[in-house]
């Protein structure tokens, strides 16, 4: 099955309520009934999809077929945008009798809301709202940082709610642009990661240079170069990259020491430190530094598996 047509029936399934996802899989009648048993619809969604989508390629779903089932989810009506309005604003008001609650659709079934907080005593603050982006029919939302704390899971349960999903997806991924954290999220480009082969000789590769050296003194450089372009290539693409500005990793571990009467191997608390990695285009700096000469390629997976981990918060313990 061509990738576009995994996506674009992935991307459609994810759009489908889990209570009705097997009205809806039947209506394509596209996966047989004995296929459909094979799935556990209980547990998570993106657990589901998976499994769904690997049954496609199995029947080796064409374009067609994904159109169909887009149809049929289109025909069946699964999102009301206004029932999703009343619902999130009668939950917030019923929670905080002051709150001012504001909505505006754009395209690709997106709808920002602002939301200026109050409590029962005090007016909403309109000089620090909180904006929040939602996708309709996904389990996915994206808030600006101004939400006060207290009010996070509030927020949570009135998207959960409205949105009839069982619950809002959390990431450890942050960023000033919503159109990086829409690739990340959704998958809308495609990195490869880890694909390089070394075991390849180096003497089958073609290096598509055409120049006149001393191959005794350049060959081997030349092959290094283009050694690090091909895993660059293979683990970055040639596309641009999504745009974060940091990545953060949080080490927590246990000193130690061949030596007897160590303190810190005696000491019981793991040490911890927190390492921070700030560029304004992370993932392309990330990119640059093998062809650069800045490191070895390939780049430690820990910072090749931003996007596909879709998280820039990471925590790191001893196994």
């Amino acid at each position: 099955m061509d990738e576009t047509v995994a996506e674009f029936i992935k991307r459609t399934i994810l759009k489908i309520p889990l209570n009705e996802l097997t009205t809806i899989l039947k209506a394509w009648d596209f996966l047989s009934e004995n296929q459909l048993q094979t799935v556990n619809f209980r547990q998570r969604k993106e657990s589901v999809v998976q499994h769904l989508i690997h049954l496609c390629e199995e029947k080796r779903a064409s374009l067609n077929d994904a159109a169909l089932l887009d149809i049929i989810c289109e025909d069946v009506d699964l999102f009301d945008m206004k029932q999703f309005k009343n619902s999130f604003k009668k939950i917030l008001q019923r929670a905080l009798k002051n709150v001012t609650v504001s909505f505006r659709e754009t395209e690709e079934n997106a709808v920002w809301i602002r939301i200026a907080w109050g409590t029962q005593y005090t007016k909403p603050n309109q000089y620090k709202p909180t904006y929040v982006v939602y996708y309709s029919q996904t389990p996915y939302a994206f808030k600006s940082s101004s939400t006060l704390r207290r009010n996070t899971p509030l927020l949570g349960q009135a998207l959960t709610v409205a949105s009839k999903h069982h619950q809002i997806v959390k990431m450890d991924l942050r960023s000033r642009y919503l159109d990086s954290l829409k690739a990340i999220v959704f998958k809308q480009y495609n990195q490869t990661f880890e694909t390089h082969n070394s075991a390849t000789p180096l003497q089958e590769r073609s290096l598509g240079l055409d120049i006149n050296m001393d191959s005794r003194i350049t060959h081997e450089n030349i092959v290094e170069k283009e050694r690090v372009q091909r895993i660059t290539q293979e683990t970055f693409g040639d596309y641009p990259q999504p745009q974060l500005e940091f990545a953060q990793y949080k080490l927590e571990t246990k000193f130690k020491s061949d030596l007897n009467g160590s303190i810190l191997a005696e000491r019981e608390e793991p040490l911890r430190c927190l390492i921070k990695f700030s560029s304004p285009h992370l993932l392309e700096a990330l990119k640059s530094l093998a062809p650069a000469g800045i490191a070895d390629a390939p780049l430690s997976p820990l910072l090749t598996c931003i996007p596909n981990k879709r998280k820039n918060y990471f925590k790191i313990r001893d196994k």
